[in-house]
């Protein structure tokens, strides 16, 4: 029988704090196979990550691991001192982190940072390590790699510094790589080539990969087998298929109902279908919100010196004559990869940007052209952003963040009126009043949304611009908040722009559907019809990429 490549026999891991101690990872024991690819799926604080950061000796105090037994591949790693696990790190045991930029330095060129990994673990010379680089770059897909071997980490885009992340962990050819929310804020077609470059090495050079993510879909599309864990134990462990299509605990039970399906029908759809009537995206009323002719240059030109020797212009086209319309009380979904104009798109509707030409009307004002405009569009339209904590003031109390509006606007200049319509937003989304006492960090990721969400409401909006608002969340807490999301919509009369690469989330929330490619509207219309017929080779593509766990055996 094969000897497994990782074996893990109770784990634990504490963490000694002033209130007490308390158990992150509790007594768990699993084994990876050479070449195989184990799923570890759980909620935020299951114990995932740290798992993962125990192997590889990075648990820093006042944590601690009290009790294990780790194998690579029958060497005893658990206990070596720091000299010892640093000749296993990048060497024998390669990790990918969920955020490139906190891997790369942002001051050497990716080159320079895999030749330097190269050469320290592998006897190289300086040509030698320059030429695996690109093959390492190659290899992880990066288009033109003798030339982006130069570039800087922020020359990337998001998905393309993930693959050069994945040479990097790569780059000393390991036995294992530990790959921790490899592809959760990827669009779905890079997140498709970063599982199809995971799953070759796997074939094609026996790397096992430990997989830590909170996707299903993502599980569903690369892992072999799987783990559910849950406070810090294992709760669940099998073959994909046998977990997803025959869940034995209530928690994983739970997990997988909450995760969307691309092949659901929109519900409003179905609801005013059962009930013979038409979609909701059919409405004739005068719309909301009217985008016409939308378009946005930047001039990356060199310097005026730099031009004077030879340097030419250089004109971007992030959007392109884009244009679609809003109904009130409506979702109207974008989506593309990165790089596509959406984020731009969203700059120029909430006022940040302006267009190079083109009209954004509200309830027929243009908000650009027309002066008296600016005090409906600061109180009218409001934003709620990917990342809730860096949206949300550290320094500042829950209550402080979600009254400023109110009073920056002119809503309300009362203490007494304020703290009563701040209490009020927060039960409104589901939190209790006592926390306007207490600071962002003190809150998890989904309740922190909350907050952005309880934030936005204060200035009374009609429009509200949702920027991949549950990317960074667990299926659950996803699911948790594209209800409240749908709640208010109700209660409010609210009229959503939902911007997200979740495709499925797109198509349980939206009415309407446009798609955007280089800057350009490839297609726009009811997301029943977007879904359901795609007419553009591009929209085909991006909805062949979805992960779907339908899809297992």
């Amino acid at each position: 029988m094969t000897e497994p490549l990782l074996s893990v026999k109770d784990l634990k891991v504490v963490f000694h704090l002033r209130r007490g101690d308390f158990t992150a990872v509790d007594g768990i024991s699993f084994d990876i196979m050479p070449g195989e690819v184990l799923g570890v799926v759980g909620e935020s604080g299951a114990g995932k990550s740290m798992t993962g950061t125990a192997i590889m000796g990075l648990v820093d105090r006042p944590g601690e691991v009290s009790a294990a037994e780790i194998k690579l591949k029958g060497e005893r790693i658990d206990g070596l001192d720091e000299e010892g696990y640093r000749k296993i790190r990048g060497r024998r045991i390669g990790m990918v982190f969920q955020d490139p930029l906190t891997s790369l330095n942002p001051l050497y060129t990716v080159g320079e940072q895999l030749i330097e990994t190269i050469r320290r673990h592998l006897p190289m010379s300086q040509d030698q390590a320059r030429k695996r680089a690109i093959e390492l770059l190659t290899d992880a897909g990066i288009p033109n790699p003798e030339e982006r071997i130069n570039a800087y980490p922020h020359q990337f885009s998001g998905g393309m510094r993930q693959r050069v992340v994945i040479s990097l962990a790569l780059a000393a050819e390991p036995e294992l790589v530990i790959a921790d929310e490899p592809t959760s804020a990827l669009d779905v077609s890079v997140q498709a080539q970063i599982i199809k470059v995971l799953k070759r090495l796997c074939a094609e050079r026996g790397v096992a990969v430990m997989l830590i993510t909170h996707d299903m879909g993502v599980i569903a599309e690369a892992a072999d087998r799987m783990i559910v864990m849950n406070k810090g134990k294992i709760v669940e462990t099998g073959t994909v298929g046998d977990i997803i299509h025959r869940p034995k605990e209530p928690y994983t039970q739970k997990l997988i109902e909450a995760i969307p399906s691309i092949k659901a029908q929109n519900p409003r759809f179905a609801a005013a279908a059962a009930q013979g009537g038409g979609f909701a995206s059919e409405k004739t009323d005068a719309p909301l919100v009217v985008v016409e002719g939308l378009s946005k240059e930047f001039d990356l030109s060199p310097s005026m010196l730099s031009r004077v020797f030879g340097g030419s212009r250089k004109i971007v086209k992030a959007v392109n004559d884009v244009s679609f319309s809003i109904q009130k009380g409506q979702t109207y979904g974008l989506v593309g990869e990165s790089g596509s104009g959406k984020s731009t798109c969203a700059r120029m509707l909430v006022g940040l940007l302006e267009p190079t030409a083109g009209s954004v009307k509200l309830e027929g004002t243009d908000i650009w052209r027309d002066r008296d405009a600016l005090a409906k569009r600061r109180s009218k339209i409001q934003m709620i952003f990917q990342d809730p904590y860096a949206s949300l003031n550290p320094r500042w109390r829950v209550g402080e963040i979600i009254a400023e509006p109110m009073r920056a606007l002119g809503i309300s200049r009362n203490g007494s009126e304020i703290g009563d319509r701040v209490a009020d937003l927060l039960r409104r989304v589901r939190l209790d009043p006592e926390a306007m006492r207490k600071y962002p960090h003190e809150f998890s990721g989904g309740q922190r949304q909350r907050i952005a969400i309880a934030r936005a409401l204060s200035s009374q909006p009609e429009f509200i611009i949702c920027d991949e608002p549950t990317s960074a969340l667990d299926v659950s807490v996803q699911a948790q908040v594209l209800e409240l999301m749908s709640q208010l919509q109700e209660e409010f009369g609210l009229t959503y722009l939902l911007i997200s690469h979740n495709l499925a989330v797109v198509r349980q929330m939206a009415d309407a559907v446009g798609v955007l490619h280089n800057g350009v509207l490839v297609e726009n219309g009811p997301v029943e019809d977007i879904f359901g017929a795609p007419k553009a080779d591009y929209t085909k593509m991006l909805l062949d990429a979805v992960p779907d766990i339908a899809k297992v055996a």
